[in-house]
């Protein structure tokens, strides 16, 4: 045998194509091994016995692709077989190909059935697909996603005809995101209205998707998922009107007035925020009483809204205290605003004959680099200006007004001092479970104890500490404390919980070092709970999710504090990986009152146990509040109703606190006291 007979041979022996000659019988009078193996037979022990005995089906003249289902020699079950015959030479002799296809065709058989379970699935889940032939400009809308837009499956729909549904307001978002999408080849997602086919009905629509591109980076097809969330479009809004609105103006609330601030301080936007204290208004509630009050409250707030633009966002803060967001204007043209305004309360008829309502305002511009926080207290100096210079008048902030200057200087001192000479202390305020008043843990809250005077309360050192870097030094000394405290204590059932500032999530070192505390010092991590505001968490959403990961990773509590300050915090609830919520005190203060407050803390505790998520209420101050917080679901409370916040050390020494009010039954008028 040559040497290219010697390589068919070797080649025959090895390939996974079963090969064999018959005669015109079909008697076998040579295979190959993985002809043998398919037989089920020996090499040598298949010449002169009977293919079609063998593999019964097998065609018996020459014939191409024909697909057998044949018994299996090796496994339980049968295999799919694709057979093939020829003439061999002169015709007196067959050749067979066979080739087990099994494999494939169990594979397309999953495939159909995936395909039908997709389709069901998009059905059930009220989302399609869609896929954009880039070149092409051909774009190819999965039956059921046709079925959403209002048309029948089949449906011719070109991209023109798509955007001609789209709203107009956000077509311009959806080509920026597709042509970003396609010069950077990265994913996308986007949200967007559009009208069904009947033109009539509008629908919220949210997609997400990636490019499929060339080698050379040339974008070829956009793959994509429409998800229809109607439904939850409208709840949301509908949650959002309710958190974000003052219940008896119908005015944005302080939430919503600080957010806007925000949002526009986060553009690199410019502008100024008016703030408006009704003079003389605690007169018309005591010579009245507090339905002419309100009353009064509703008509001056109109009265305020007429005057401004629909730019312009008035907000009612709380009590008899207005803000209004002027954007891209400068201090001298918000002050005739604030002129216009005090001329709208003016005007308004007097109430009684001592009692006749003025406005003071302050005004403060804001640009580039400033906080929210900032901007909020140089409109409050300014206001102060106007109420000293003898009320019913505008103040433009100045630097002059900023006497507290020295003062700002004189706390950073203090605080410097305190934290090096131990002049910072830390109070302990329980949070209680409200069926039996059981302690579960404590939230450790700073103070200033250095012996100098002024007393300074955190509301007038805080604010100081985080515009500067020493928060950073000051949230490691809570910290370290918190965690030798809880290596002297080794009582499991002793907890913490410490505040960890907005500054404090961007220092990238800052989890290293806490587990770095956990690990040298071997305590338990689920004593140790951190808690981060909702404010500060969707301010560095990115830096709060990985210091979340990477704390809750190794056993610590991630508490969202402030939970519902801002009703967006339900969409970044499923992007932070935290283990409960503290909710907003703004939404307990009331909640024996308002049914508005009831019903969106019931939302929150239902949202929290349906995600596994401890919830606490804060601001539990009347026996009032436990009863309906219970009704309502909420297991753990936090307030002085229920603990004032002590010195660590009395809590640690077993001394006397006072009983809590979990258990106190409810008392007309019953009060515990003003938060601090």
């Amino acid at each position: 045998m040559d040497d290219n007979g010697a390589l068919h041979r070797q080649v025959l022996d090895r390939v996974d194509v079963g090969f064999g000659v018959t005669d015109a019988r079909g008697t076998l009078r040579w295979v190959n091994p993985a002809m043998a193996e398919i037989l089920g037979v020996a090499v040598d022990r298949v010449a002169g016995r009977s293919l079609p005995a063998l593999l019964p089906g097998v065609p018996e003249r020459p014939r191409s692709g024909l697909a057998l289902l044949a018994p299996s020699a090796y496994r339980e079950g049968h295999r799919w077989l694709e057979v093939a015959c020829r003439p061999l030479g002169s015709g007196e002799e067959l050749l067979y190909r066979v080739v087990d296809v099994t494999a494939w065709r169990d594979r397309e058989l999953e495939a159909t059935h995936e395909a039908d379970a997709l389709r069901r699935a998009q059905v059930m889940g009220r989302m399609g697909t869609w896929e954009w032939h880039i070149t092409e400009d051909r774009v190819v809308w999965s039956d059921t996603l046709l079925e959403m837009f209002g048309f029948p499956p089949g449906t011719l729909l070109d991209f023109d005809g798509y955007t001609a549904l789209v709203h107009p307001d956000d077509l311009s978002m959806i080509q920026a995101t597709l042509e970003e999408a396609m010069r950077s080849g990265a994913g996308f997602a986007y949200t967007h209205r559009m009208m069904l086919a009947d033109r009539r009905t509008e629908r919220w629509f949210e997609c997400f998707g990636e490019i499929v591109t060339a080698e050379d980076g040339t974008p070829l097809r956009a793959l994509g998922t429409a998800h229809d969330i109607t439904r939850a479009r409208r709840v949301h809004d509908e949650l959002l009107a309710l958190a974000e609105q003052d219940p008896l103006t119908g005015l944005a609330n302080r939430r919503a007035v600080t957010r806007e601030l925000e949002r526009q301080l986060g553009s690199g936007g410019s502008g100024a925020l008016l703030l408006l204290d009704l003079d003389n208004f605690k007169d018309v509630n005591d010579l009245r009483g507090h339905a002419v009050g309100d009353r009064l409250m509703k008509t001056l707030a109109g009265a305020l809204r007429s005057r401004l633009s629909g730019s312009q966002l008035i907000g009612r803060l709380g009590g008899d205290e207005f803000a209004v967001v002027l954007p891209g204007c400068s201090s001298a043209e918000a002050a005739l605003v604030a002129d216009g305004l005090r001329d709208a309360v003016a005007a308004l008829p007097l109430v009684a004959a001592s009692a006749h309502v003025t406005v003071s305002t302050g005004v403060a511009e804001f640009g580039a680099g400033d906080t929210w926080e900032l901007v909020l207290a140089n409109a409050d100096l300014a206001l102060y200006a106007s109420k000293a210079a003898g009320r019913n008048r505008v103040t433009v902030y100045e630097p002059g007004h900023y006497a507290d200057t020295a003062k700002r200087v004189s706390v950073m001192d203090r605080l410097r001092a305190a934290l090096d000479g131990g002049g910072l202390a830390l109070h302990a305020m329980p949070m209680v479970q409200l069926a039996s008043g059981a302690t579960l843990g404590h939230e450790l809250l700073l103070r200033l104890e250095d012996g100098q005077h002024p007393y300074l309360g955190p509301a007038e050192f805080l604010p100081e500490a985080e515009r500067s870097d020493l928060v950073l030094d000051i949230d490691r000394w809570v910290l370290s404390t918190a965690i030798d405290t809880l290596v002297r204590h080794p009582d499991r059932e002793l907890r913490f919980n410490v505040n960890v500032s907005g500054r404090t999530l961007e220092d990238e070192d800052f989890g290293g070092f806490v587990l770095d505390r956990l690990a040298t010092a071997g305590v338990v991590p689920g004593r140790l709970g951190l808690e981060i505001t909702e404010t500060a968490a969707v301010t560095n959403l990115d830096a709060a999710r990985a210091l979340a990961l990477q704390l809750r990773g190794f056993g610590c509590r991630i508490v969202l504090d402030d939970f519902g300050s801002g009703f967006g915090s339900f969409v970044h609830l499923k992007h932070l990986p935290i283990t409960g919520i503290k909710i907003d005190g703004e939404f307990v203060r009331g909640i024996d009152e308002r049914s508005t407050d009831a019903v969106l803390v019931a939302g929150i505790v239902e949202i929290a146990r349906g995600l596994g998520l401890s919830a606490v209420a804060e601001w539990v101050e009347r026996p009032a509040q436990v009863e309906t917080l219970t009704r309502l679901g909420v297991r753990v409370g936090q307030g002085f109703h229920l603990g004032r916040p002590v010195p660590l050390g009395h809590i640690l020494s077993g001394e006397p606190v006072g009983p809590n009010g979990a258990l106190s039954p409810p008392r007309a008028g019953a009060e515990d006291g003003a938060r601090s």
